[in-house]
């Protein structure tokens, strides 16, 4: 043990020295930024122990499972499915996400049940300040020993006389470097058991962490500008390199042109168009764009609110917000092929990091948040075949070709999908969407065969008499003296 343990902290020294030196010459005003996070780890004193979902960033890594068991008879550890996903990304500013999550948790036989347990961390910088926040983590559902336990930040829990477990464990840390920088390091675990005697197979020293996330981000400044040649200095004429095209994912771009021209089949099955109802769009790839250097898909105009609909059966996953894409999310189909949606104005319950959809389901609604804002309301969307995902972001292709085959779907169920609350009735102030959902709501007799059936059903969800603009940008034109419902 003590020779594991001194070749254990030499290992350490070795790379904290190849780490310093590859720092050194890396200017101190770069911003930077990683995350890391996995759905589950057992580790077992002597032996290799075992995980599941292990994903690090940059770049963007995402992972899946249906389900992970230890040892394989399940004795000490089963769960249902599994959703990890990390990213990072270092431009002006530092931005840093990562979640761990994992439903269905029974440990020890049920000796300790949970029914999600999820890590979640973020991370940014604005100018020479970094922040971050693990407040997205929680433990549902848990029982200990027979009894239902509260769930509290670093909450210590008994089990027994045979060990202890820690809820939503975590640590943040933040430091200042040179120039008055700040840098931020946060890590949680969701779940954390550690076993203090022999119990369920497991030897004394084990530990069994669910839900993991770690952040890290350093802020940095531009460098300072040169000053304008003297008008007496000879002027030279240099080439300047090209601008490279950086997206949602930032960082240094690839050396690659835009993939025109490329039309890669997708095999995974059904693909239908992702809005439903009305809407109408143009071949706008490639582009130029101020923000992203060329437009990476094309623009979807439908009214405000009309459903966004998943192209294609897989998992959902990097929902949430950007400055550019706003209310945003991607989609990866089973062969692996990845679609962006962004510019919603909300999401619907499907829109769940990790969440299995299938081809039609509503996962949100046409809007303008984001870069989008003060435009006609639209969906952005994006497709990255499989094939071109070693490029990263910019292994994106034209859409066109594909929403052009599509199959406009006639007849959706709405099943799941939730009211509106007006804009006048936000008061959360981060970020201002056209509407946002306000509670399921079963409008699932609506259908695409009858056109004013969605608009009907959405009409009797809504309970206050200034929506009637927000249902006539759905194209539903109330009279003086329909009634809204007053719900």
């Amino acid at each position: 043990m003590a020779k594991r343990l001194c070749l254990s902290l030499l290992l350490t020294g070795i790379l904290l020295l190849a780490a310093g030196s590859a720092g050194a010459g890396r200017s101190a005003t770069s911003p930077s930024a990683s995350a890391r996070a996995f759905a589950i780890s057992v580790v077992v004193p002597g032996q290799i122990g075992s995980g599941a979902g292990s994903v690090t960033a940059p770049p963007e890594h995402t992972a899946f499972g249906s389900g992970f068991a230890y040892p394989a008879d399940g004795t000490s550890v089963t769960t249902g499915s599994l959703a990890t996903s990390a990213s990072a990304s270092a431009g002006s500013t530092a931005t840093a996400g990562s979640s761990g999550e994992v439903n269905a948790l029974v440990l020890f036989g049920g000796e300790i049940v949970a029914s999600s347990v999820k890590g979640e961390a973020d991370a940014s910088t604005t100018g020479r300040s970094a922040s971050g926040n693990l407040s997205g983590s929680s433990v549902s559902g848990l029982t200990v020993l027979g009894q239902p336990v509260a769930v509290a930040p670093n909450g210590r829990v008994a089990l027994a006389d045979w060990g202890y477990l820690v809820t939503l464990e975590q640590s943040t840390e933040t430091s200042t470097a040179a120039g008055g920088m700040q840098g931020f390091h946060g890590s949680v675990t969701a779940l954390d058991v550690h076993l203090t005697a022999a119990h369920g197979g497991l030897p004394a020293g084990s530990q069994i962490q669910v839900g993991y996330a770690e952040v890290q981000v350093q802020a940095g400044v531009a460098p300072p500008r040169k000053k304008p040649p003297s008008p007496k200095a000879k002027k030279q004429k240099t080439p300047s390199p090209p601008e490279l095209p950086t997206g949602e994912r930032r960082g240094p771009a690839p050396l690659l042109p835009i993939p025109t021209g490329l039309q890669p089949q997708l095999t995974a099955g059904r693909y239908v168009f992702p809005v439903y109802g009305p809407s109408s769009y143009i071949d706008t790839f490639g582009a130029p764009r101020a923000d992203v250097s060329y437009h990476h898909g094309d623009d979807i105009f439908a009214p405000l609110g009309a459903p966004v609909l998943a192209c294609a059966d897989g998992f959902v996953f990097s929902v949430g917000w950007n400055d550019i894409g706003g209310n945003r999310l991607w989609l990866k189909d089973t062969q692996g092929n990845e679609f962006y949606y962004a510019h919603l104005s909300a999401y619907s319950p499907l829109a769940q990091n990790g969440r299995r959809v299938k081809a039609g389901q509503v996962l949100g609604f046409v809007g303008n948040t984001g870069d989008a804002e003060g435009t006609p309301t639209h969906l952005h969307f994006e497709v990255h075949p499989v094939s071109l995902l070693f490029m990263g972001y910019d292994g994106a292709v034209d859409p066109t070709p594909y929403l052009d085959a599509w199959k406009r779907l006639q007849d959706v169920s709405f099943e799941n999908v939730a009211g509106w609350v007006p804009l006048a009735g936000v008061t959360d102030p981060a970020p201002k969407p056209a509407a946002i959902l306000l509670q399921v709501s079963d409008i699932s007799e609506a259908s695409g065969l009858d056109p004013g059936s969605l608009q009907r059903a959405i009409a009797a969800s809504i309970n206050a008499e200034g929506d009637r603009a927000l249902l006539r940008s759905l194209g539903y034109r109330p009279g003086p003296n329909a009634d809204l419902g007053r719900g």
